[in-house]
């Protein structure tokens, strides 16, 4: 008997033990885990102020750049000039009120077929304004017409020219400035 008394009493301590060592391992285990949420959670807060740090610096830099760079209005022409041309702008009028209004082809095609000495100049003028048109501003070229086209006065060169008994009179050799703008049409 005394031996089952032994065997007993060590089952019970044996037990108790048993159960001693689960609760003291439960403990340590419930406080790992605690500290390991609590660790999760310091890192997740830490990223979120990082996320939140580099949108402020994102909004700064998206601030900058939009005082930085204006907003550019949409062009809806486009504008050639030549100046100095040896034609007078009595003669060059003649050419441009032609081709005032007219689609850009159409009046490419009119100037081929006049017999001016004007003729050449503003179809080189005409064709630098659809260039500039088409390149610079991204317009149609099959819908570009010519706006507005004019000539003026540019320099005016002196001369003489010899005349009777040793005399001579004055020459004036006119030159023009053209200007043309070139619009799309609606």
């Amino acid at each position: 008997m005394a031996e089952t008394k032994k065997k007993a009493t060590k089952k019970a301590v044996t037990e108790e033990s048993v159960k001693e060592e689960a609760v003291k391992e439960s403990a340590p285990k419930k406080a790992t885990k605690k500290a390991a949420k609590a660790k999760v959670e310091k890192t997740e807060a830490k990223e979120e102020a990082k996320a939140e740090k580099k949108a402020e610096k994102a909004e700064k830099k998206a601030k900058k750049a939009a005082k930085a760079e204006p907003v550019k209005p949409v062009v809806t022409e486009a504008h050639a000039s030549s100046l100095n041309v040896r034609v007078t702008p009595r003669k060059a009028r003649l050419v441009i009120d032609l081709v005032r209004g007219k689609d850009v082809d159409y009046a490419l095609k009119m100037l081929a077929r006049v017999n001016k000495s004007a003729a050449t100049p503003v179809a080189k003028l005409i064709k630098s304004a659809a260039a500039n048109a088409t390149n610079n501003f991204g317009m149609d070229y099959t819908r570009l017409y010519v706006a507005m086209i004019q000539a003026s006065d540019g320099i005016k060169m002196k001369r003489y020219m010899p005349r009777a008994k040793g005399s001579s009179s004055g020459l004036v050799k006119r030159t023009s400035n053209i200007y043309v703008t070139v619009k799309e049409r609606d």
